[in-house]
């Protein structure tokens, strides 16, 4: 966009920061969270800061990066792995239980491969929070990332293994799995924390409603030791929809800033197209774009103003 109000810092363009506390809250969804990768690298490069945010998911081991400050980390990672089986594959999940490889995920790329910056992560005073579901009671469980360090991972780690298809994750004496089976979109929890201007990325469009779960008599079979969990899984198209219609509402009262893309982003679980996780990531820095005006501008006066830049622009055709 290039002009002067894109590169001022929220303190300057004259946002009293002391008097709002600013969220950001990032939903899941697996590879789907390369939008969520686009929209934060936009605002990373813009200097947007939040007081504290929250990711779930893919939208927490992606979403970490924007505490680390690092601008396209995880596009760069997803890209370059892909079709590496010790990223992602059949052959880990039968032999570890896990379809994303556990030591891949989060020693070797984060230590070696493509290095997460635990320096910048501690330095940075934005809170950062993450939310994963205790199988044994059903209900979410929220952890605060300090240090990044091997407790966090852990928690991350949690926070992303989607049942059927992760083994559970031993952490603080609970066993947990994916936040999204319990809580998808956690501004409840955000507001509970005294977060009132929130933004929320969601990486499903608007409208979008959420279908029972087919695969939940393999999960009944595979967590048959877990009986809440289970029932979370049965309801939670249920509280999915609620939470929709609940940030639909706050939307229309101005009470929070939505940035979604405008129609399906047609990606799996499992993507091994390096340009189709490009695309999405894509279709994500171009909302973000058309959304920073009357996102700052919401930020600055809590004010939520639905004519964003360029709106005659079709993110969902952007490339490369």
């Amino acid at each position: 966009m290039g002009n002067r109000w894109n590169e001022l810092s929220i303190a300057e363009k004259g946002i009293n920061m002391s008097e709002v506390k600013t969220g950001l809250i990032m939903e899941g969804g697996a590879m789907r969270g390369l939008f969520t990768c686009g929209v934060i690298d936009v605002f990373m490069e813009h200097n947007i800061t939040f007081d504290g945010a929250i990711g779930i998911s893919a939208g927490a081991v992606f979403g970490c990066n924007y505490k680390s400050r690092q601008i396209g980390r995880p596009r760069r990672y997803n890209k370059r792995y892909c079709r590496d089986k010790r990223y992602c594959s059949v052959k880990s999940l039968l032999t570890t239980g896990d379809l994303y490889g556990v030591d891949f995920c989060y020693r070797l790329l984060p230590e070696v491969l493509d290095v997460f910056d635990i320096r910048a992560f501690r330095e940075n005073p934005m809170k950062f929070y993450v939310g994963a579901t205790d199988v044994k009671t059903g209900k979410a469980v929220y952890h605060e990332c300090q240090k990044g360090n091997e407790e966090d991972t852990q928690w991350l780690r949690a926070s992303a293994s989607m049942p059927l298809v992760s083994r559970t994750v031993n952490v603080d004496g609970m066993e947990l799995l994916d936040g999204g089976i319990a809580d998808s979109v956690p501004f409840a929890y955000m507001e509970s924390l005294g977060y009132n201007r929130n933004v929320i990325i969601l990486t499903q469009p608007k409208g979008y409603v959420k279908e029972p779960n087919k695969a939940l008599p393999l999960m009944k079979a595979a967590l048959k030791k877990y009986p809440a969990v289970i029932e979370a899984m049965a309801n939670r198209h249920v509280v999915y929809n609620r939470q929709m219609n609940e940030i639909d509402a706050r939307e229309q009262n101005g009470t929070v800033f939505v940035i979604r893309p405008p129609r399906s982003l047609n990606i799996g679980r499992i993507e091994k197209n390096p340009d189709e996780l490009e695309r999405v990531y894509q279709i994500g820095r171009c909302e973000a774009e058309k959304a920073l005006p009357a996102m700052v501008e919401f930020l600055k006066t809590g004010t939520v103003n639905n004519q964003r830049g360029n709106t005659n622009e079709d993110c969902s055709s952007v490339s490369e």
